[in-house]
């Protein structure tokens, strides 16, 4: 039975980009144990896929805010156990970062990663037994499953598949059918205008959807109640972890979002989702792989609700 160690660890978004990896190995290697190496945070999601034998937690985010504490060193301690434990067959690093490639050498197994001309970051090219040349001018998707199919010799093809098993109801209770509004993201370039958001949970609402507004943090959560006060009827969950973050997406009958990693989850757990574009290219980044998923606006171009509306009305028929 072949090993494969996958090393994608954040951020959310690019965790996403990589399921179909796992999905195209199970497709042409099936007798694979697929182990990933993930932020902690985003194990849950990984574990949704049933191609994933085990995810490995990391937690190298919250190790670099408390490196003189004698926790973090055990904790260190016991991933580079792990890592040792078996030997793989190959050693996948789509991250292509200097923090993804100095896990890949603590692993036991043939390391494969992006040459150094199509690398992320350079430094981590010396990290690999073997290289690949991957266009960086490919979607986060196509360059991740490109990789792994030079790693481990399979030809690509076929559209990505990302494979999640999602089977919990939604985290919320809401009578009759329901939109999620993803407002928030980490730059404040990417946002969307907040009269905006009302304008279409107005429009949503009077078509009779319920407008959920998920948030992770008191800036967030703020702006999420106020939307709530200007659209009839708009929900203000409570935090949710990730794996029922999923539940709600997939259950929605219509998702939007500016660029943020919840947005292509959505996509990965088959809602109806239209991604608004205002300070990042979606040619890159945009959501990707799914017929009822489109990208709209762009950098500078912040698209109109107008527009937003029609092209939901394309992926979500549905809607009134």
């Amino acid at each position: 039975m072949p090993e494969i160690l996958l090393v994608k660890t954040s951020s959310l978004g690019d965790v996403v980009h990589n399921l179909p990896v796992a999905s195209d190995i199970r497709r042409h290697v099936p007798a694979a144990a697929i182990d990933w190496v993930v932020e902690e945070a985003y194990a849950p999601l990984v574990r949704l896929h049933p191609a994933v034998r085990e995810a490995i937690p990391v937690a190298i985010r919250r190790w670099r805010r408390h490196l003189g504490s004698v926790a973090t060193w055990r904790e260190l301690a016991r991933l580079r156990g792990r890592l040792r434990e078996r030997t793989y067959d190959a050693v996948i690093d789509t991250q292509g970062l200097v923090k993804s490639a100095l896990i890949v050498r603590r692993a036991r197994g043939t390391k494969h990663g992006y040459s150094a001309a199509t690398v992320r970051e350079p430094l981590a090219a010396r990290a690999y037994d073997v290289t690949h040349d991957v266009p960086r001018g490919a979607h986060a998707v196509e360059r991740n499953r490109q990789l792994a199919a030079a790693a481990l010799g399979y030809r690509l093809d076929g559209a990505p598949d990302y494979g999640l098993r999602i089977t919990a109801s939604p985290p919320v209770a809401v009578a009759g059918r329901y939109s999620v509004l993803l407002h928030a993201t980490s730059r404040a370039d990417k946002l969307w205008p907040e009269a905006r958001w009302q304008s279409l949970g107005v429009k949503l609402a009077s078509a009779g959807l319920t407008c959920v507004l998920p948030w992770g943090s008191v800036e967030e959560l703020e702006r999420s109640r106020r939307l709530a006060a200007a659209i009839p009827g708009a929900i203000v969950p409570p935090a949710m972890a990730l794996d029922a973050a999923a539940a709600l997406l997939a259950h929605a009958a219509a998702v939007v979002g500016v660029d943020t990693g919840l947005v292509h989850l959505a996509v990965a757990a088959g809602a109806p989702t239209v991604a608004v574009f205002a300070g990042s290219d979606p040619a890159l980044t945009g959501v990707y792989g799914s017929p009822r998923a489109r990208n709209v606006g762009g950098p500078g171009a912040s698209p109109a609700v107008e527009e937003v509306v029609a092209t939901l009305r394309q992926v979500a028929p549905g809607l009134a």
